[in-house]
């Protein structure tokens, strides 16, 4: 039975959270809420999640789309959250979604940007990464062990890489998401699978530790909510949480042709001039793209929506990726671009780069519980960690279950190779991949795809809007596809795109 949360569905939940009480009432609809939503109602807490805009709208689809291992905190010298990430990619990419995860091999050239003793130091930490994912439990099968390979065999998984002075490379192998805002509406899914209500377009206000305002975006009508509230809103935790001091920093990447870099089989990198444990990185993705990234820099006062990448980033990354290649990319390679804010708690000094990545939980009597900070990689136990902490408010401690427990849509990869539908819905709906291809036969006018250089299918809208909770046009276009990544591609995404809402409000009613 396909799990459903659509503009029905959110009425229904409206009219339940202005009329009932719930145990938990989650607010904001990134990674970690939707974890935090998903852990309380799989502990059997009626829970609730409410997001102002939309799921994923934030933080949270602006990522390079990877499951890191730990090996940027390794090079920092701080193994607890090296580990963290460790297990919790571990998790991830065995029983939590296997169908959005997929293993990825990783090239750092060794050649004058790299010398003898640099290279070194970088094989010692890889390794001790890799003895992390040992201890993990994490099979070689899954991702193999570490190793150096030639200058030719370096050339083979990154043909675009410079020759000249190339001495070999370190190969590893980390995680890759399919898609970071799949992620976050399959775990937002599932949570509404265990019994939560979803609500997007509903902004919060004068959170208190068991009740807040709510106001229907698409209304207008305010009303009281009642139940244990959690703040889990990212960048705007400061907002709810006055001792929380957030200091947001911006990652800017860039979207080229894979083409334009040689069509690349591996991850590959470039250090940063001048800094120690800083790459840019270029992240080859399923459909012909490849991203470019990242930044870290304070983004004081930037909208955390859809933060603008700034020209002198966009030529940051372009000088330094351009170092590894054996043609320079140019701005006209770039087909788009986007930046995120990572929320980092300011720790009262260093620059961004230089601020922890582990997660801040508050929880003082009176006031709403607040989680925040972390990394995607690590939702997990972020949502667990502010679970825990309603339960002793509650007092009914009920075990965590979601190390384990899988996704919509996930299965062991094995059965995934089995599934009767186009590789490429597999590898975006896992299982759900045949509900998403049968909508060809009662909609065959959204079959096709939505142009000759972005493969996103018609039904994926449609499939979006009848049980993904996409209410508008940009949610199809942003989060539910990346069709926006595509920027030649939008004009007719757009209107496939309205065409879609039109037909599926037939189905479901209108979003008000």
């Amino acid at each position: 039975m396909t799990v459903s949360i659509n503009a029905r569905t959110r009425s229904q939940a409206l009219h339940r959270l202005a009329s009932e009480t719930y145990d938990v009432i989650v607010v904001g609809g990134g990674v970690t809420g939707a974890g935090v939503a998903l852990d309380a109602a799989s502990r059997g807490l009626r829970t609730a999640l409410v997001e102002r805009h939309d799921l994923a709208a934030g933080t949270s689809r602006w990522s390079s789309k990877l499951v890191h291992g730990g090996l940027r905190y390794l090079a920092k010298g701080d193994v607890a959250i090296a580990w963290e990430s460790a297990r919790e990619r571990h998790a991830l990419m065995t029983a939590i979604a296997p169908h959005l995860t997929r293993a990825m091999p990783n090239l750092v050239p060794l050649g004058a940007a790299t010398p003898a003793p640099t290279g070194l130091v970088l094989e010692a930490a890889i390794r001790l990464a890799d003895g992390l994912r040992v201890a993990a439990g994490t099979p070689r099968r899954l991702l193999p062990r570490p190793s150096r390979i030639s200058a030719a065999e370096a050339l083979v998984l990154a043909p675009g890489l410079r020759s000249a002075g190339l001495r070999g490379a370190l190969l590893y192998w980390d995680g890759q998401l399919e898609d970071d805002a799949r992620l976050v509406t399959s775990i937002a899914r599932t949570a509404a699978a265990h019994g939560a209500d979803v609500v997007t377009r509903c902004s919060a206000t004068a959170l208190a530790d068991r009740s807040m305002i709510l106001r229907d975006e698409l209304t207008g009508e305010s009303f009281e909510a009642r139940g244990h509230v959690v703040n889990a809103t990212g960048v705007w935790a400061g907002e709810h949480e006055p001792s929380v001091h957030i200091l947001p920093s911006r990652g800017s990447h860039l979207i080229v042709r894979a083409a334009a870099v040689g069509s690349p089989k591996a991850i590959f990198s470039a250090p940063v001039p001048g800094h120690r444990a800083r790459f840019v990185f270029a992240v080859p993705q399923p459909d012909g793209l490849v991203i470019v990234g990242l930044t870290d820099e304070p983004a004081p006062g930037v909208d955390g929506l859809a933060p603008a990448v700034p020209d002198i980033d966009a030529r940051f990354l372009l000088d330094t990726i351009n170092a590894a290649l054996a043609r320079p990319l140019e701005a006209g390679d770039v087909v788009g671009r986007y930046a995120g804010l990572r929320p980092l708690v300011e720790n009262g000094g260093g620059t961004s780069a230089d601020v922890s990545r582990r997660h801040l939980l508050v929880d003082e009597p009176g006031r709403a519980v607040t989680i925040t900070g972390g990394k995607l990689t690590t939702y997990r136990q972020m949502a667990e960690d502010a679970v825990d902490a309603v339960c002793r408010r509650a007092g009914s401690p009920v075990a965590c279950r979601t190390r384990s427990l899988p996704l919509v849509g996930a299965a062991p990869r094995d059965v995934l190779g089995r599934v009767a539908a186009p590789s490429r819905l597999v590898r975006r709906y896992g299982t759900e991949g045949v509900t998403v291809s049968a909508l060809r036969d009662a909609h065959p006018d959204f079959a096709a795809p939505v142009s000759d250089s972005c493969p996103t299918l018609g039904i994926e809208f449609l499939f979006g809007i009848l049980h993904e909770g996409a209410l508008m046009v940009e949610d199809l276009l942003e989060r539910r596809t990346r069709v926006a990544f595509d920027e030649a591609a939008l004009p007719a995404a757009r209107e496939l795109a309205e065409r879609a809402l039109d037909r599926a409000s037939e189905l479901v009613g209108p979003a008000n």
